[in-house]
């Protein structure tokens, strides 16, 4: 990899067949730096033609690839794992530039993604068939695991280097080619930047295809192209549907991993400075921009009053401006539009009766016209149904519902359509894991808070928060189809 990597100057072409490659249309897309507002690069807006071409030489290249033997493709993902050990740091700065993401956010994404394809090199070696015995006389039943084809994955731009990479590494890993298409706020490091860690790490031409572009105008042709025979797609529940149901008109496999409206329960048995810790993080980390995220607060009457007071004093004391300045803890929202729906929650949940107790309103950065940064909001009185809690509001929100029973609790926690992570804190684990048995959700975690991720691990959710799974073997079952062998040894007496 050249050590130009961090340099957004050179991200103008599509990654196509093993070539870096203009669109076939000329036209580029400006890469926003959501802390300034400057353009910091220029990307290629993709088309269908080059949509098609992608495609197409993921077809060409999937059956050599699948038919490679597990160490050479372990040796791939191993790689890449290299590479993104040697250039974390560069790859660091190019989330703060395109995502507008913090020193922790960054370092957090990178050692994920490397989690993730350290993972994905055990797998090759770990797709094992069956043997099973049969009622047919001399009949011998094998059962192998096969790649799919080829893979297509839509990643979003809240953590676009690692939520691309769990699902491209193991879908190549287990033999797969794959046609990425990134967010459109964050094809650097979603997608060109993938290829180049492959690239480097010895991919063969064609296995791995990213084309960048605005989803308007290409998600369509992506998401329903008919080669694709898996659609895995990270992002909004409405978007997912619509993914989904295009991917469906091709019968494609769909893995879907959507919205989420996570609670954060406290009982009155908490330790409050542990929960409100754990709240701190759980709801400011990238800005709030993550769907696991804790996006309604479930706090014990007894103990409301202290833990908003609490949750307060601490939002108001997170260092808050550019993600360029290392010691920003809360930075800048994605784009606008984003930013304006976040603050409409807001309004609308004060009119609606909750109490601001902090926050609610952007931050001027010096130099910077319209500003993306909003501070850490705390919202006291609210109730599930008010317009913070029953949205997801993918921001630094933090609304606060009291209840005055577990059983209320649990009631408020699985009160909304989604069902991807949550948290517990209950003064001992054992209580929190009976609490957390009783909660509708893919992901809990307690005496902790919802934002868990690890390689080993599976990460699912239920509801609208999604179908399938990822991680480990997971998404392996994804990308990969059973072929039933039988082996007649011996001669079958037929009935006629």
């Amino acid at each position: 990899m050249s050590s130009d990597i961090a340099n957004t100057a050179e991200w103008e072409e599509l990654y196509l067949n093993g070539e870096w490659v203009p669109s076939e249309s000329g036209a580029t897309l400006e890469v926003e730096d959501p802390s300034t507002r400057e353009v910091i690069a220029e990307v290629p807006a993709g088309v269908e033609s080059d949509v098609d071409a992608a495609y197409e030489a993921a077809a060409d290249a999937q059956t050599e690839w699948g038919e490679q033997p597990p160490a050479a493709r372990e040796e791939i993902l191993q790689g890449v794992v290299q590479n993104l050990e040697e250039w974390e740091e560069e790859i660091v700065e190019l989330l703060v530039q395109e995502a507008g993401g913090s020193r922790v956010m960054g370092g957090t994404s990178v050692h994920l993604a490397t989690d993730q394809a350290a993972e994905a090199a055990t797998l090759p070696r770990r797709m094992k068939g069956e043997h099973a015995r049969s009622n047919i006389p001399g009949k011998e039943n094998i059962v192998e695991r096969e790649a799919k084809g080829v893979v297509t994955v839509i990643s979003p731009w809240n953590f676009p280097l690692n939520l691309s990479m769990r699902a491209v590494a193991p879908a190549i890993a287990a033999g797969n080619s794959v046609v990425l298409k990134p967010a459109t706020n964050t094809p650097i490091t979603g997608g060109l930047l993938i290829a180049k860690l492959f690239e480097e790490a010895g991919l063969p031409a064609g296995v791995l295809n990213v084309v960048t572009g605005r989803g308007s105008e290409i998600g369509d042709r992506v998401a329903g192209h008919p080669e694709s025979d898996v659609v895995a797609f990270t992002g909004s529940t409405p978007v997912g549907r619509q993914v989904a149901a295009t991917a469906g008109e091709n019968l494609a496999e769909a893995a879907m991993e959507l919205g989420g409206n996570n609670g954060h329960i406290v009982t009155a048995e908490a330790d409050i400075d542990q929960a409100v810790d754990a709240a701190v993080f759980g709801s400011f980390v990238h800005q709030g921009q993550v769907c696991i995220s804790i996006n309604r607060h479930l706090v014990h009457e007894d103990v409301y009053d202290e833990y908003v007071e609490k949750l307060t004093e601490r939002a108001e004391s997170l260092p808050v401006g550019s993600a360029h300045d290392p010691d920003t803890v809360v930075g800048p929202i994605i784009d606008e539009s984003q930013r304006d729906e976040m603050l409409e929650y807001v309004e609308e949940t004060i009119d609606q009766g909750a109490t601001l107790e902090t926050g609610g309103e952007t931050v001027d950065l010096e130099g910077v016209d319209d500003s993306l940064v909003v501070a850490p909001t705390v919202l006291s009185d609210a109730t599930n149904d008010m317009a913070a809690a029953c949205n997801e509001h993918f921001g630094p929100i933090a609304p606060v519902i009291p209840f005055s029973n577990i059983d209320e609790a649990v009631e408020l926690h699985n009160a909304v359509e989604y069902g991807l992570s949550g948290s517990v804190h209950a003064g001992d684990v054992g209580t929190g894991r009976q609490i957390a048995d009783r909660l509708e959700t893919g992901m809990v975690h307690v005496n902790d808070q919802p934002i868990n991720d690890e390689a080993h691990v599976p990460f699912s959710g239920t509801g609208a928060s999604g179908v399938g799974g990822y991680n480990t073997t997971d998404f392996l079952e994804e990308v990969t189809e059973k072929k039933w062998i039988s082996l007649q040894h011996e001669d079958r007496e037929y009935p006629f």
